[in-house]
């Protein structure tokens, strides 16, 4: 079990939900606060934000690797460079609003600076897919001793091995992996979620869970999937318009999405119910007694008369001799006259 915040996760719990606001405020405060409030509104756990200055992310000629027909911007470092003007007093006035709505605040720091200024902020760190093999900075925020949410994709389970051994021998509470496919944005027949049951085989000591990029479709499929083969952990880009243009808001969902999402898991875990093995619940007692056939006289049978299977015939309900048993009633003597559909006892039989 790993606690973040006031919430247990295991791996029966419903799932920790983070609203990935990221950039999608588009360098508007007020917008962002906005998004705090939709994510808190649509049930998320979190609502998270992205910590980085351009010139410290990405080199001046820095190529896209994103759907440039959504995003037209064909530079990293240009694309960077639109979203990177808050500052440390920005992010600590977004982390009182979520604690006034109820949400905890997290923002993914992409440099030093931002993983230091936003340790007294958050309970826990996510770690950007892009920098799994980012050791100076895993090292830096390993030792904060905090649970960690490491993104995973584009990476081979030997680059997840030697980032997870990086993060607990430098200090790190807990690991949780998060399956994530590094497409921008993620057509469903790459979505790969099976590699959830991957990564719960390859690392049983640590919990899974899911970071999305694919187009959200009304049902929220993907991470309906994604819960059910065992994500603990859902993060997900979120907008309050997924028809604005850019990066990010075309892939990501809305309150709407949020709240059914939501929905949906307590109806799952409803259905699904505690883990334990299989056994009769309280409420089929009756069902045991009035569904299943005990052994009943197919015919009038005299006293002393020698059973055989003819004689019987398997009827409800099992108040009676059960039909399973039937193995040992051939063959055994009748005590006394028995009439047509008398639902057998074992006291109308010998020994």
């Amino acid at each position: 079990m790993v606690v973040i915040g006031t919430k247990d996760l295991t791996s029966e719990s419903s799932p920790y939900i983070i609203a990935e606001i990221g950039v999608n405020h588009e360098g508007c405060l007020h917008t962002a606060k906005k998004l705090i409030d939709l994510a808190a509104e649509g049930g998320a756990h979190a609502a998270k934000f992205q910590s980085y200055k351009a010139s410290s992310l990405a080199a001046k000629h820095s190529p896209s690797y994103w759907d440039t027909s959504m995003e037209a911007c064909t530079s990293q470092y240009q694309l960077f460079s639109k979203y990177d003007n808050f500052n440390e007093e920005d992010y600590i006035s977004l982390y009182d609003h979520c604690s006034q709505v109820g949400i905890s605040f997290l923002s993914t720091p992409f440099d030093a600076i931002s993983a230091e200024f936003l340790l007294p902020m958050m309970d826990c760190y996510k770690i950007s897919s892009s920098d799994i093999t980012n050791y100076p900075l895993i090292r830096q925020i390993a030792k904060y001793n905090k649970p960690i949410f490491l993104s995973t994709g584009a990476s081979t389970l030997d680059e997840i091995h030697s980032a997870v051994d990086e993060l607990t021998s430098h200090g790190a509470s807990y690991v949780v992996l998060l399956h994530c496919i590094l497409n921008y944005p993620t057509i469903n027949q790459n979505a790969h979620l099976g590699m959830i049951t991957s990564l719960k085989d390859s690392f049983p000591e640590l919990l899974v869970g899911y970071s999305d990029h694919t187009l959200p479709d009304r049902n929220m499929t993907s991470l309906v999937t994604a819960f059910m083969l065992g994500a603990v952990v859902i993060e997900k880009h979120f907008t309050h318009d997924k028809s604005l243009p850019g990066n990010d808001h075309y892939h990501s969902m809305d309150v709407h999405d949020l709240k059914r999402f939501v929905n949906t898991v307590k109806d799952i875990r409803e259905l699904r119910g505690p883990a334990i093995d299989k056994q009769p619940i309280a409420t089929e007692a009756i069902s045991r007694l009035n569904a299943r056939r005990s052994l009943v006289a197919a015919k009038p049978l005299p006293r002393g008369h020698i059973l055989a299977s003819s004689d019987l015939i398997p009827k409800r309900p099992e108040s009676g001799i059960p039909a399973n048993k039937i193995d040992y009633v051939v063959g055994r003597k009748t005590l006394q006259e028995i009439p047509e559909d008398h639902i057998l006892q074992w006291t109308d039989l010998s020994e």
